[in-house]
């Protein structure tokens, strides 16, 4: 059973529905127990950093979340949440990505949040540790992928793939059995569906 943490974010919904459409067996939990027995864990979400990091807190899920041993995407502000901190609310995060979650700087002709199709480069960008995701298996080195965020993670050395808008940033983190997206793969097509059948075949 995958479970998908239950948090103050939004979104989880269509996580849900994503891999209700894959024949995955899936609960919405925030049960410390079922998190820690699931087979797999996935952390997705929409909303503000602090709100979310408080609710974590409040029912000991931040030490859980850190701690598990399966495989584990976070999705959009789960993802960001894995971070050191993020700049939204001056939040300290779960600290799982040795990275910090930064607002897009205003600039002349390019709104924020980034919201639409963008591209995920699957090289490791320079300097990063890793190589190519196990999540882009079966995926070309470019592939179109849903984003909707105005917060990002910079680039580090869990960065296993990169996207740029304004400035360049991290879409895809991984470090040990942790993995995670900044893009909704339940919202971009095809290719997100191959990003989840590979996670849930993960062993």
């Amino acid at each position: 059973m995958i479970a998908i943490v239950k948090y103050n974010a939004g979104n989880i919904g269509s996580v849900k529905n994503a891999l209700n459409r894959l024949g995955v067996d899936n609960q919405v939990t925030d049960d410390v127990e079922q998190l820690r027995a699931a087979s797999k864990v996935i952390f997705p979400g929409v909303g503000e950093a602090g709100t979310a990091m408080e609710y974590l807190k409040d029912r000991g899920l931040d030490d859980v979340l850190k701690n598990l041993t399966q495989p584990f995407l976070g999705i959009c502000l789960g993802m960001q949440l894995m971070c050191h901190h993020s700049e939204e609310g001056d939040t300290p995060c779960l600290g799982i990505f040795d990275t910090h979650v930064q607002r897009f700087p205003a600039t002349p002709g390019m709104k924020v949040p980034h919201m639409g199709w963008n591209l995920i480069q699957s090289t490791p960008p320079t300097g990063s540790l890793q190589q190519p995701s196990a999540l882009l298996a079966g995926l070309p080195h470019s592939s179109d992928v849903y984003y909707v965020h105005s917060y990002y993670a910079e680039v580090c050395k869990n960065t296993v793939a990169a996207c740029e808008y304004i400035v360049p940033f991290s879409s895809m983190l991984q470090k040990d059995n942790y993995y995670a997206t900044q893009f909704h793969p339940e919202k971009s097509a095809g290719v997100g569906e191959q990003i989840l059948k590979n996670f849930i075949n993960l062993p």
